[in-house]
């Protein structure tokens, strides 16, 4: 399978929304059979399709404090277009954006989710850790607790948006400010399990050898 990587480490969450709109471009042109957008955001909570819903007439619902909270703690609030409900997006996380032409593999969305989750589930074998997936439900878990999770929009059979995985433990605090996917959950993280440090870039290099590994 042939990925363009594009790694921009530390970035505004507005700036990588632009570089994946230009990226699918030139997926959509065939520049690029596909791509994977590696990063991790300054400090920003993310409303989906769901929570955007839920929330037009008032503070969304599964946000837990004010927006002049978040301004206080410096933590940004947008609107997108990906599907499910609210997230919390920051430097502790390894973030994905898988721009992936699905008419080159399969047209089928929930086969495309599954596949991601296998990639992470995979790459958090190589750390000794045992994560799996859950019947009806989207991401990856380690028990009871989210490591992972998954939020996707898709046009012209062309993927965007993506994932995020926890690794480092200290950014874990944040999520007390949402119900993470509109749901009643903890989260869990890379560093938190093994209780020792764990390299963002580490854990990237590693996903990206997974990824590349999915059936045509």
């Amino acid at each position: 399978m042939k990925i363009e990587f594009l790694d921009l480490g530390l970035t505004d969450y507005q700036t990588s929304r632009d570089i994946q709109k230009q990226t699918f471009d030139r997926v959509k042109s065939g520049e690029f059979e596909h791509a994977l957008i590696s990063c991790q955001h300054q400090p920003v909570i993310t409303l989906g399709r769901q929570a955007c819903l839920a929330g037009r007439q008032a503070k969304p619902v599964n946000l837990l404090v004010s927006e002049e909270e978040l301004k206080e703690k410096k933590i940004k609030l947008v609107n997108v277009e990906r599907g499910g409900d609210i997230t919390y997006h920051g430097p502790g996380q390894l973030t994905v954006y898988p721009i992936f032409n699905l008419s080159l593999l399969k047209k089928d969305i929930h086969l495309f989710i599954r596949n991601l989750e296998i990639t992470a589930i995979n790459t958090l074998k190589h750390f000794n850790i045992n994560a799996c997936q859950k019947s009806g439900l989207t991401g990856v878990w380690v028990n009871d607790k989210k490591i992972a999770s998954i939020g996707i929009a898709i046009r012209q059979w062309i993927t965007y948006h993506g994932m995020t995985m926890n690794v480092n433990n200290d950014d874990l605090s944040n999520f007390s400010l949402i119900r993470p996917c509109g749901m009643d959950i903890m989260m869990a993280s890379v560093e938190g399990i093994l209780g020792d440090n764990v390299e963002i870039e580490e854990v990237n290099k590693i996903f990206k050898k997974e990824i590349v590994k999915w059936p045509k």
